[in-house]
């Protein structure tokens, strides 16, 4: 069983500070175990796509990374390019939209270097041996780095079902090439509910989709089951076969998350920020309307358990009425299957305990 450490958000004092949390829940957590001097230490978190606001606070960053500095550390932000276009998809772009955020060096004293270089091509494989990947691509960085404390904002995802410090290690760590091995899946096109608009055409980052006859046509050679097409279409033309396909991704994002850890041993803390919890991942340029009230900062040693935790929280909050989230509003019902109903999150659980990356069972420390 792992510990995990929560600090609620109640606050009569500065002592009660969310930023004086973040640096007790560091102490609570041993991450001083994890971090030793002179370690390069990757600061592993999404900076959001442009248009996104509900990434995790550049001040909430900058906590932890003076606790890295005390111990004699050296730490860097860090995150890859991502498989689809937007404001992330190269290092350049991934930088400037990260000190628009709010992560340049003034605010949260680390640089910021994108993991996998300039077009996402530095990575280098490791073997994991698992049921879908006998080797996974992990960023040249995130493996270059002594140490990582993984800081992940706890929300929705349409095919993970939620995304936490699993997701964070699986696809954060991996370059564009890793992403599409992760993603694999090839979505289907209704033809008779296509209205012809192309705006499936114009999302897609592999020109993978094109019009005939005013239809919508899928090659499946280039298309990297990225879903962008589906997010994009108005009419619902553009649909995944969910039966099949989202427990394979899940095995496959658990197993990617396993080759960013695995040469690091005892050296990588997570913090999860269950804070501002909408029902889409920081990748879309938007942030929806919550779906939960916020709810405090987790920290642990181990990504199943803290996720596990983070999960089970949010599950235990009443849901916001009028957002996306359509149903499962009752304390105790799956809150992100109440947005996306052919996900399925404690099976990210299941299979990442499975595998070895850490332990479902958890114990809940409050401080």
């Amino acid at each position: 069983m792992a510990d995990v450490y929560f600090a609620n958000l109640r606050a009569r004092s500065h002592h009660e500070s969310k930023v004086e949390k973040i640096r007790r829940l560091f102490d609570a957590a041993d991450f001083d175990a994890v971090i030793r001097p002179d370690d390069l230490t990757a600061i592993k978190l999404h900076v959001g796509e442009r248009g996104c606001d509900t990434y995790i606070h550049p001040v909430f960053a900058r906590q932890v990374i003076d606790k890295v500095k005390e111990r004699g550390a050296h730490p860097f932000i860090t995150d890859t390019a991502t498989l689809y276009a937007g404001s992330r998809a190269d290092a350049v772009r991934h930088t400037v939209t990260a000190i628009e955020h709010g992560f340049a060096y003034a605010v949260v004293g680390a640089p910021v270097i994108i993991a996998d270089g300039l077009r996402g091509r530095y990575w280098r494989e490791v073997p994991i041996g698992g049921k879908h990947f006998e080797s996974v691509r992990i960023a040249g960085s995130i493996l270059d780095a002594d140490s990582m404390l993984v800081l992940s904002h706890v929300k929705g995802h349409d095919l993970a079902g939620f995304g936490g410090a699993i997701k964070n290690l699986a696809m954060g760590c991996a370059p564009p090439s890793g992403k599409a091995e992760q993603h694999a899946g090839r979505p289907i096109v209704e033809s008779e509910r296509c209205g012809g608009c192309g705006k499936c055409t114009r999302v897609c980052p592999q020109a993978a989709m094109t019009l005939a006859d005013g239809r919508a046509i899928l090659n499946p050679e280039h298309c990297v089951g990225c879903g962008d097409c589906m997010r994009a279409c108005p009419t619902g033309a553009i649909e995944f076969d969910w039966r099949t396909e989202i427990r394979p991704f899940l095995e496959r994002l658990c197993e990617y998350a396993l080759g960013a850890v695995h040469d690091k041993p005892g050296r990588v803390g997570y913090i999860n920020f269950l804070l501002g919890i909408t029902p889409d991942c920081d990748c879309v340029p938007w942030s929806d309307a919550v779906i939960v009230p916020d709810i405090g900062i987790l920290a642990s040693t181990d990504p199943v358990a803290i996720d596990h935790a983070s999960l089970d929280l949010v599950n235990s909050e009443r849901g916001i009425p009028k957002t996306a989230l359509e149903k499962n509003l009752s304390p105790g019902e799956d809150k992100f299957k109440g947005v996306w109903d052919y996900t399925d999150s404690n099976y990210q659980i299941e299979y990442a305990a499975a595998i070895g990356l850490g332990d479902a069972d958890y114990r809940l420390i409050e401080v």
